[in-house]
């Protein structure tokens, strides 16, 4: 795979609390990933930038929700989420020093 690709497969890390519980309870880290990214590309896109072996990738699609802001209707932009799981031992720390 090309470097281009990778980095317009991994848009950025979804860090949230329960994203940090499943990396502590299964040793899953979550990607938002591109659309069209296809579960292979993301296991190689992941396993590449990261230097980890990845045994699963589990990818689900969120829905784009309506909101209104001042009377005015829009719609937030529906995007795509990516559980990867990690070989036993393998880690991807995100928050490396980040209360330092």
């Amino acid at each position: 795979m090309k470097q281009e690709r990778i980095f317009q497969v991994l848009r950025s890390p979804h860090v949230s609390e329960k994203s940090s519980v499943q990396s502590e309870a299964a040793n899953q880290v979550v990607f938002e990933v591109a659309k069209d990214a296809n579960k292979h590309e993301i296991a190689e896109a992941v396993a590449s930038l990261f230097d980890v072996k990845v045994v699963g990738v589990t990818t689900l699609n969120v829905k784009s929700k309506q909101k209104r802001f001042r009377g005015q209707a829009g719609t937030r932009s529906g995007w795509k989420k990516a559980y990867v799981t990690l070989a036993e031992g393998d880690e991807i720390d995100f928050l490396d020093g980040a209360g330092q």
